[in-house]
Protein backbone atom coordinates (compact mmCIF):
# COMPACT_ATOMS: atom_id res chain seq x y z
CA UNK A 1 0.00 0.00 0.00
CA UNK A 2 1.05 3.46 -1.18
CA UNK A 3 2.39 5.82 1.90
CA UNK A 4 0.24 8.97 1.75
CA UNK A 5 2.14 10.58 4.79
CA UNK A 6 3.24 14.22 3.38
CA UNK A 7 7.23 15.12 3.30
CA UNK A 8 9.15 17.74 2.06
CA UNK A 9 10.63 16.29 -1.15
CA UNK A 10 13.06 19.17 -1.81
CA UNK A 11 13.67 22.70 -1.07
CA UNK A 12 15.44 25.85 -2.32
CA UNK A 13 15.28 29.55 -1.32
CA UNK A 14 16.97 32.50 -2.13
CA UNK A 15 19.51 34.76 0.10
CA UNK A 16 17.85 37.22 2.23
CA UNK A 17 18.38 40.31 1.67
CA UNK A 18 19.07 43.14 3.64
CA UNK A 19 16.14 45.89 3.23
CA UNK A 20 17.74 47.95 0.10
CA UNK A 21 20.26 45.68 -0.35
CA UNK A 22 21.41 43.43 -2.93
CA UNK A 23 17.70 42.02 -4.06
CA UNK A 24 15.79 45.00 -3.69
CA UNK A 25 15.57 45.69 -7.48
CA UNK A 26 13.90 42.75 -7.68
CA UNK A 27 9.83 42.43 -7.29
CA UNK A 28 8.50 40.11 -5.64
CA UNK A 29 6.69 38.18 -7.87
CA UNK A 30 9.98 37.81 -10.14
CA UNK A 31 11.69 36.63 -6.80
CA UNK A 32 9.69 33.96 -6.29
CA UNK A 33 9.73 33.24 -9.68
CA UNK A 34 13.07 32.50 -10.18
CA UNK A 35 13.24 30.44 -6.61
CA UNK A 36 10.16 28.39 -7.96
CA UNK A 37 12.02 27.80 -11.48
CA UNK A 38 15.22 26.70 -9.39
CA UNK A 39 13.05 24.75 -6.99
CA UNK A 40 11.67 22.15 -10.82
CA UNK A 41 14.81 22.42 -12.16
CA UNK A 42 16.70 20.68 -9.23
CA UNK A 43 13.83 17.51 -9.67
CA UNK A 44 14.28 16.72 -13.45
CA UNK A 45 11.79 13.99 -12.37
CA UNK A 46 9.25 16.35 -12.02
CA UNK A 47 6.84 17.23 -14.78
CA UNK A 48 6.01 20.53 -13.89
CA UNK A 49 2.37 19.70 -15.60
CA UNK A 50 1.80 17.31 -12.77
CA UNK A 51 2.07 20.22 -10.28
CA UNK A 52 -1.42 20.43 -8.37
CA UNK A 53 -1.42 23.26 -6.76
CA UNK A 54 1.26 26.18 -5.98
CA UNK A 55 0.73 27.71 -2.02
CA UNK A 56 2.61 30.79 -0.52
CA UNK A 57 3.04 33.12 2.11
CA UNK A 58 2.94 36.29 1.89
CA UNK A 59 2.48 38.97 4.56
CA UNK A 60 2.02 42.39 2.38
CA UNK A 61 -0.22 41.65 -0.84
CA UNK A 62 -0.46 45.70 -1.49
CA UNK A 63 2.44 45.80 -4.27
CA UNK A 64 4.16 44.36 -6.64
CA UNK A 65 2.75 41.08 -5.20
CA UNK A 66 -0.36 41.75 -6.66
CA UNK A 67 -2.80 40.23 -4.39
CA UNK A 68 -2.08 36.61 -5.20
CA UNK A 69 1.58 36.29 -5.64
CA UNK A 70 1.72 32.71 -5.64
CA UNK A 71 -0.49 32.54 -9.15
CA UNK A 72 1.40 35.30 -10.75
CA UNK A 73 4.89 33.67 -9.98
CA UNK A 74 4.12 30.05 -11.24
CA UNK A 75 3.18 31.78 -14.42
CA UNK A 76 6.34 34.13 -14.23
CA UNK A 77 8.58 31.03 -13.65
CA UNK A 78 7.14 28.80 -16.89
CA UNK A 79 4.79 26.86 -15.59
CA UNK A 80 2.37 25.70 -17.20
CA UNK A 81 -0.98 27.93 -16.98
CA UNK A 82 -2.93 24.90 -15.79
CA UNK A 83 -0.72 25.03 -12.56
CA UNK A 84 -2.95 26.69 -10.05
CA UNK A 85 -1.86 28.92 -7.23
CA UNK A 86 -3.54 30.36 -4.04
CA UNK A 87 -1.28 33.07 -1.59
CA UNK A 88 -1.97 33.22 1.96
CA UNK A 89 -1.68 35.41 4.93
CA UNK A 90 -0.75 34.36 8.32
CA UNK A 91 1.67 37.46 8.76
CA UNK A 92 4.82 35.94 10.40
CA UNK A 93 3.64 32.40 9.80
CA UNK A 94 2.37 32.75 6.19
CA UNK A 95 5.39 30.47 4.81
CA UNK A 96 4.31 27.96 7.50
CA UNK A 97 0.65 28.35 6.79
CA UNK A 98 1.25 27.51 3.04
CA UNK A 99 3.52 24.72 3.44
CA UNK A 100 0.75 23.04 6.53
CA UNK A 101 -2.28 23.25 4.14
CA UNK A 102 -0.59 21.92 1.34
CA UNK A 103 0.67 18.67 3.41
CA UNK A 104 -2.96 18.46 4.22
CA UNK A 105 -4.44 18.64 0.77
CA UNK A 106 -1.64 15.99 0.47
CA UNK A 107 -2.52 13.36 3.16
CA UNK A 108 -6.28 13.85 2.49
CA UNK A 109 -5.54 12.63 -1.25
CA UNK A 110 -6.85 16.01 -2.71
CA UNK A 111 -3.89 16.70 -4.32
CA UNK A 112 -0.79 14.80 -5.40
CA UNK A 113 1.64 16.74 -5.71
CA UNK A 114 2.05 21.25 -4.74
CA UNK A 115 4.87 23.59 -4.15
CA UNK A 116 4.81 25.70 -1.42
CA UNK A 117 6.91 28.13 0.76
CA UNK A 118 6.60 32.02 0.73
CA UNK A 119 7.84 35.43 -0.38
CA UNK A 120 8.40 39.04 0.81
CA UNK A 121 10.25 41.78 -0.65
CA UNK A 122 10.02 44.57 2.42
CA UNK A 123 12.25 47.19 0.23
CA UNK A 124 9.43 47.43 -1.88
CA UNK A 125 6.38 47.47 0.03
CA UNK A 126 4.80 50.61 -1.43
CA UNK A 127 3.14 53.42 0.93
CA UNK A 128 -0.73 53.58 0.55
CA UNK A 129 -3.06 56.08 0.02
CA UNK A 130 -6.08 55.31 2.19
CA UNK A 131 -9.26 56.81 0.00
CA UNK A 132 -11.98 59.15 2.67
CA UNK A 133 -15.01 59.73 3.14
CA UNK A 134 -14.45 63.35 2.61
CA UNK A 135 -13.61 65.24 -1.36
CA UNK A 136 -9.83 66.77 -1.14
CA UNK A 137 -9.65 65.84 2.64
CA UNK A 138 -6.52 67.56 3.44
CA UNK A 139 -5.51 65.01 6.43
CA UNK A 140 -5.70 62.03 3.96
CA UNK A 141 -1.75 60.78 5.01
CA UNK A 142 0.45 58.25 3.38
CA UNK A 143 0.62 54.67 5.37
CA UNK A 144 3.66 52.55 5.23
CA UNK A 145 3.04 49.20 4.68
CA UNK A 146 6.30 47.84 4.92
CA UNK A 147 5.66 46.06 8.62
CA UNK A 148 3.62 46.52 11.36
CA UNK A 149 -0.09 47.95 11.92
CA UNK A 150 -1.56 49.94 9.52
CA UNK A 151 -4.78 51.60 8.73
CA UNK A 152 -5.55 50.65 12.77
CA UNK A 153 -9.69 50.48 13.57
CA UNK A 154 -10.23 52.53 16.43
CA UNK A 155 -11.91 50.32 18.14
CA UNK A 156 -8.84 48.24 18.92
CA UNK A 157 -7.13 48.79 21.83
CA UNK A 158 -3.81 51.14 21.76
CA UNK A 159 -2.19 48.22 24.00
CA UNK A 160 -2.96 45.76 21.53
CA UNK A 161 -1.53 48.27 18.85
CA UNK A 162 1.66 49.46 19.59
CA UNK A 163 4.97 48.44 18.42
CA UNK A 164 6.01 44.42 18.23
CA UNK A 165 8.93 45.38 19.33
CA UNK A 166 7.44 47.26 22.63
CA UNK A 167 5.28 44.08 23.22
CA UNK A 168 7.73 41.77 23.03
CA UNK A 169 9.85 44.51 25.32
CA UNK A 170 7.24 44.31 27.46
CA UNK A 171 7.04 40.18 28.04
CA UNK A 172 11.02 40.15 28.74
CA UNK A 173 10.73 42.84 31.17
CA UNK A 174 7.73 41.11 32.68
CA UNK A 175 10.04 38.06 33.16
CA UNK A 176 13.02 39.62 34.56
CA UNK A 177 14.84 38.77 31.36
CA UNK A 178 17.44 41.88 30.25
CA UNK A 179 19.42 43.72 27.99
CA UNK A 180 22.48 41.80 28.44
CA UNK A 181 20.53 38.09 27.78
CA UNK A 182 18.88 39.54 24.90
CA UNK A 183 22.16 41.08 23.09
CA UNK A 184 24.09 37.66 24.23
CA UNK A 185 21.74 35.92 21.94
CA UNK A 186 21.71 38.01 19.39
CA UNK A 187 25.35 37.39 19.54
CA UNK A 188 24.68 33.56 20.08
CA UNK A 189 22.34 34.04 16.65
CA UNK A 190 24.99 35.79 14.78
CA UNK A 191 27.73 33.30 15.58
CA UNK A 192 26.01 30.22 14.88
CA UNK A 193 24.67 31.70 11.47
CA UNK A 194 28.07 32.58 10.09
CA UNK A 195 29.72 29.16 11.31
CA UNK A 196 26.50 27.34 9.60
CA UNK A 197 27.82 29.42 6.32
CA UNK A 198 31.18 28.60 6.73
CA UNK A 199 30.61 25.02 7.41
CA UNK A 200 28.80 24.95 4.30
CA UNK A 201 25.71 23.98 5.53
CA UNK A 202 23.39 25.95 3.22
CA UNK A 203 24.86 24.00 -0.12
CA UNK A 204 22.17 23.07 -2.43
CA UNK A 205 19.39 24.66 -0.21
CA UNK A 206 20.48 28.49 -0.84
CA UNK A 207 20.36 29.57 -4.11
CA UNK A 208 22.20 32.30 -5.48
CA UNK A 209 20.19 35.31 -7.25
CA UNK A 210 21.54 38.93 -9.01
CA UNK A 211 24.75 38.17 -7.52
CA UNK A 212 23.72 37.68 -3.87
CA UNK A 213 25.36 34.23 -2.77
CA UNK A 214 24.70 34.83 1.04
CA UNK A 215 22.07 36.01 3.39
CA UNK A 216 23.02 39.70 3.81
CA UNK A 217 22.18 40.62 7.18
CA UNK A 218 24.73 38.44 8.91
CA UNK A 219 27.38 40.86 10.98
CA UNK A 220 30.25 39.03 11.17
CA UNK A 221 32.58 40.75 13.95
CA UNK A 222 29.74 41.39 16.36
CA UNK A 223 30.62 41.85 19.64
CA UNK A 224 28.75 42.20 23.02
CA UNK A 225 30.36 45.55 23.52
CA UNK A 226 29.01 46.54 19.73
CA UNK A 227 25.76 45.66 20.89
CA UNK A 228 25.76 46.96 24.56
CA UNK A 229 26.05 50.41 22.58
CA UNK A 230 23.30 50.16 20.32
CA UNK A 231 20.14 52.43 21.70
CA UNK A 232 17.03 51.34 22.28
CA UNK A 233 15.02 51.19 19.53
CA UNK A 234 10.89 51.21 20.21
CA UNK A 235 11.27 53.03 23.81
CA UNK A 236 13.36 55.22 25.55
CA UNK A 237 14.82 53.26 28.34
CA UNK A 238 14.20 49.96 26.47
CA UNK A 239 16.33 47.01 26.00
CA UNK A 240 15.17 46.19 22.69
CA UNK A 241 17.45 47.41 19.78
CA UNK A 242 18.07 46.47 16.30
CA UNK A 243 20.93 44.48 17.21
CA UNK A 244 18.60 42.34 19.15
CA UNK A 245 16.54 42.65 16.86
CA UNK A 246 15.35 40.42 13.45
CA UNK A 247 16.01 42.57 10.46
CA UNK A 248 14.09 43.75 7.70
CA UNK A 249 14.54 41.64 4.30
CA UNK A 250 14.19 40.70 0.86
CA UNK A 251 13.29 36.12 0.26
CA UNK A 252 11.60 33.66 -1.10
CA UNK A 253 11.36 29.72 -0.06
CA UNK A 254 10.03 27.12 -1.80
CA UNK A 255 9.50 23.45 -1.46
CA UNK A 256 8.01 20.49 -3.13
CA UNK A 257 5.55 18.60 -1.05
CA UNK A 258 4.43 15.16 -1.95
CA UNK A 259 3.41 11.96 -0.12
CA UNK A 260 6.41 9.15 0.65
CA UNK A 261 4.82 7.47 -2.36
CA UNK A 262 5.37 10.94 -4.73
CA UNK A 263 8.66 11.23 -3.42
CA UNK A 264 9.49 7.70 -4.46
CA UNK A 265 8.37 7.97 -7.84
CA UNK A 266 10.37 10.72 -8.13
CA UNK A 267 13.35 9.18 -7.00
CA UNK A 268 13.81 11.91 -4.43
CA UNK A 269 14.63 11.41 -0.75
CA UNK A 270 12.89 13.39 1.27
CA UNK A 271 14.03 15.66 3.52
CA UNK A 272 11.63 14.68 6.35
CA UNK A 273 8.18 14.14 7.06
CA UNK A 274 5.23 16.72 8.09
CA UNK A 275 3.84 15.16 11.33
CA UNK A 276 1.28 17.46 12.17
CA UNK A 277 0.73 21.58 13.33
CA UNK A 278 -1.10 23.31 15.57
CA UNK A 279 -1.88 27.27 15.87
CA UNK A 280 -3.12 29.64 19.00
CA UNK A 281 -3.95 32.70 19.51
CA UNK A 282 -3.47 35.14 22.50
CA UNK A 283 -3.92 39.28 23.60
CA UNK A 284 -2.86 40.54 20.50
CA UNK A 285 -0.02 42.28 22.43
CA UNK A 286 1.31 39.10 24.35
CA UNK A 287 2.35 37.76 20.93
CA UNK A 288 5.81 36.53 22.35
CA UNK A 289 4.28 34.25 24.17
CA UNK A 290 1.82 32.16 21.86
CA UNK A 291 5.07 29.80 20.52
CA UNK A 292 5.03 28.21 23.65
CA UNK A 293 0.84 27.79 23.87
CA UNK A 294 1.54 26.45 20.02
CA UNK A 295 4.39 24.19 21.43
CA UNK A 296 2.46 22.65 24.31
CA UNK A 297 -0.93 22.44 22.03
CA UNK A 298 1.15 20.23 19.16
CA UNK A 299 3.11 18.12 21.78
CA UNK A 300 -0.22 16.98 23.41
CA UNK A 301 -1.59 16.36 20.25
CA UNK A 302 0.95 14.06 18.99
CA UNK A 303 1.18 12.41 22.59
CA UNK A 304 5.03 13.57 22.94
CA UNK A 305 7.14 15.22 25.17
CA UNK A 306 9.39 17.71 25.33
CA UNK A 307 12.30 14.59 25.79
CA UNK A 308 11.37 13.49 22.66
CA UNK A 309 12.23 16.50 20.48
CA UNK A 310 15.70 16.54 18.56
CA UNK A 311 15.53 20.10 17.56
CA UNK A 312 13.71 23.27 18.09
CA UNK A 313 13.74 26.10 15.45
CA UNK A 314 12.24 29.24 16.60
CA UNK A 315 11.73 32.10 14.12
CA UNK A 316 14.00 35.05 16.12
CA UNK A 317 11.33 38.51 15.32
CA UNK A 318 13.58 39.23 18.67
CA UNK A 319 15.68 38.07 21.14
CA UNK A 320 13.10 39.37 23.88
CA UNK A 321 10.63 37.10 22.22
CA UNK A 322 12.84 33.57 21.94
CA UNK A 323 13.77 34.34 25.86
CA UNK A 324 10.36 34.53 26.34
CA UNK A 325 9.34 31.44 25.10
CA UNK A 326 12.58 29.68 26.73
CA UNK A 327 11.61 31.20 29.77
CA UNK A 328 7.78 30.10 29.96
CA UNK A 329 9.41 26.28 28.21
CA UNK A 330 12.32 25.62 31.18
CA UNK A 331 11.54 22.14 29.35
CA UNK A 332 12.89 23.19 25.85
CA UNK A 333 17.68 22.65 26.37
CA UNK A 334 18.39 25.59 24.46
CA UNK A 335 21.46 23.91 22.94
CA UNK A 336 18.59 22.29 21.04
CA UNK A 337 17.36 25.43 19.40
CA UNK A 338 18.39 27.54 16.19
CA UNK A 339 21.97 25.81 16.55
CA UNK A 340 22.95 27.22 12.85
CA UNK A 341 21.28 30.86 14.14
CA UNK A 342 18.27 32.46 13.81
CA UNK A 343 16.47 35.22 11.92
CA UNK A 344 18.45 37.73 14.06
CA UNK A 345 21.29 37.20 11.65
CA UNK A 346 19.38 35.15 9.00
CA UNK A 347 16.64 37.77 8.41
CA UNK A 348 12.99 38.02 8.85
CA UNK A 349 11.25 38.42 5.24
CA UNK A 350 7.80 37.64 6.78
CA UNK A 351 6.15 35.71 4.12
CA UNK A 352 8.81 33.51 3.53
CA UNK A 353 10.64 32.89 7.65
CA UNK A 354 8.53 30.69 8.81
CA UNK A 355 8.55 28.35 5.41
CA UNK A 356 12.59 29.22 6.11
CA UNK A 357 11.96 27.54 9.63
CA UNK A 358 10.69 24.27 8.63
CA UNK A 359 12.88 23.59 5.79
CA UNK A 360 15.79 23.97 8.08
CA UNK A 361 14.20 21.78 10.51
CA UNK A 362 14.13 18.82 8.24
CA UNK A 363 17.61 19.81 7.03
CA UNK A 364 19.15 19.95 10.32
CA UNK A 365 17.63 16.92 11.57
CA UNK A 366 18.56 15.15 8.30
CA UNK A 367 22.41 16.25 8.57
CA UNK A 368 22.28 15.07 12.32
CA UNK A 369 21.25 11.34 11.36
CA UNK A 370 17.22 11.73 12.21
CA UNK A 371 14.68 12.91 14.76
CA UNK A 372 11.52 14.46 15.53
CA UNK A 373 11.91 18.41 15.57
CA UNK A 374 9.45 21.52 15.82
CA UNK A 375 9.57 24.60 13.79
CA UNK A 376 7.88 27.60 15.64
CA UNK A 377 6.75 31.00 14.87
CA UNK A 378 5.42 34.15 17.01
CA UNK A 379 3.19 36.25 14.32
CA UNK A 380 1.75 39.35 15.04
CA UNK A 381 -1.96 40.08 16.39
CA UNK A 382 -1.26 36.99 19.31
CA UNK A 383 -1.11 34.44 16.61
CA UNK A 384 1.56 31.38 17.07
CA UNK A 385 2.30 28.41 14.88
CA UNK A 386 4.16 25.37 15.58
CA UNK A 387 4.81 22.55 13.03
CA UNK A 388 5.60 18.86 13.99
CA UNK A 389 8.77 17.18 11.71
CA UNK A 390 10.66 14.04 11.37
CA UNK A 391 13.71 13.32 9.28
Amino acid sequence: MSDPRPVVAAARRSPFGRYRGGLSHIRPDDLLAEVIRGLVAAVPSLDPASIDDVYMGDSNGAGEDNRNVARMSALLAGLPVTVPGVTLNRLCGSGAEAIVQAARAVRSGDIDIAIAGGVESMSRAPYVLPKSDNVLDPKMRLEQTTVGWRMVNPAMPKHWTDSLGECAQRSAEARGITRLEQDEWALRSQELAAAAWDAGCHEGFVMPIADVTTDESIRRGTTLEGLSALKPAFTKDGSVTAGNSSTLNDGAVATLITSQAGAADLDLEPLGLILGSAVVATEPDDFATAPVYAVRKLLARQGLSFEDISLFEINEAFAAMVLTVLHDLPEIDRAKVNPNGGAIALGHPVGASAARVIADTCRTLRRNGGGLGIATACIGVGLGIAVLVEA
